[in-house]
């Protein structure tokens, strides 16, 4: 298995084989969150018009995401999985849009196998990955925007390649040298108010969830399940 780790929208663009496209703070905690909590499905897409139109044509149900970290206009819940967490979900259908996440969903047009990616189901997508036994896997941080790096997505990458190659990896100090970044003062600060103090909690709650993000294309549209554990194969990590 060749395991390669990118970055950005441009990895996305290039990814090949098994892809995880990864977003930590906050678009695929936010997803596992919602699904975690009864919603049926989530359709990722680019544009927040084309998730209005969705709602109003009764595809979905629900709108949740965000333009420039904050819900835009007209949608359900912005990208805080906080709020995900205290939503009736329940057999609901969710269109999900984020300046990040989505972006590298829609743009891995070349994976052949594609993964929603965050610290929270970390074990369980590897254990689904090394069930199918790629030959290629990409794992792609998404950053800030697609555009820059960011520390929570890059070392949630490196954790799962830990985990791919068959090393435990270090659950504890991902978690400290993210807490220890730039991103995390924003968390606890009151002028923005969308970044809830219990996001940061959840987001680092490392396998909090074993069950995958699994994206398949259904009628044309990206949409995540959840792939659960005992259709992943059983996997136990060696040290090394």
């Amino acid at each position: 298995m060749n395991i390669r780790v990118d970055s950005l929208l441009v990895g996305a663009e290039r990814a090949v084989g098994t892809v995880v496209i990864i977003d930590v703070f906050r678009a695929f905690t936010t997803a596992a969150v919602a699904l975690a909590n009864g919603a049926a499905k989530i359709i990722m897409v680019r544009d927040v018009e084309e998730a209005l139109a969705l709602r109003s044509a009764g595809v979905g149900h629900l709108c949740m995401g965000e333009v420039g970290g904050r819900a835009p206009p007209d949608f359900d819940f912005g990208n805080s999985p906080f709020e995900a967490s205290q939503a009736d979900l329940e057999g609901r259908i969710i269109i999900q849009r984020t300046s990040a996440g989505t972006q590298g969903i829609v743009a891995a047009k070349q994976a052949t196998r594609l993964y929603a990616g965050s610290l929270l189901t970390a074990t369980a997508t590897a254990r689904a990955i090394l069930r199918q036994s790629p030959a290629e896997v990409t794992l792609v941080a998404m950053g800030l925007d697609g555009a820059r790096r960011s520390d929570e997505d890059e070392l949630c990458a490196i954790h799962l390649r830990n985990l791919l190659q068959g090393r435990s990896g270090s659950p504890s100090g991902t978690r400290d040298v993210i807490l220890a970044g730039p991103q995390i003062p924003a968390f606890h600060d009151p002028t923005k108010p969308h970044l809830h103090p219990a996001d940061l909690d959840i987001a680092l709650d490392i396998d909090r969830y074993d069950f995958a993000v699994l994206i398949s294309c259904e009628d044309g549209r990206l949409v995540a399940r959840r792939e659960a554990a005992l259709n992943c194969g059983i996997w136990t990590p060696t040290t090394s």
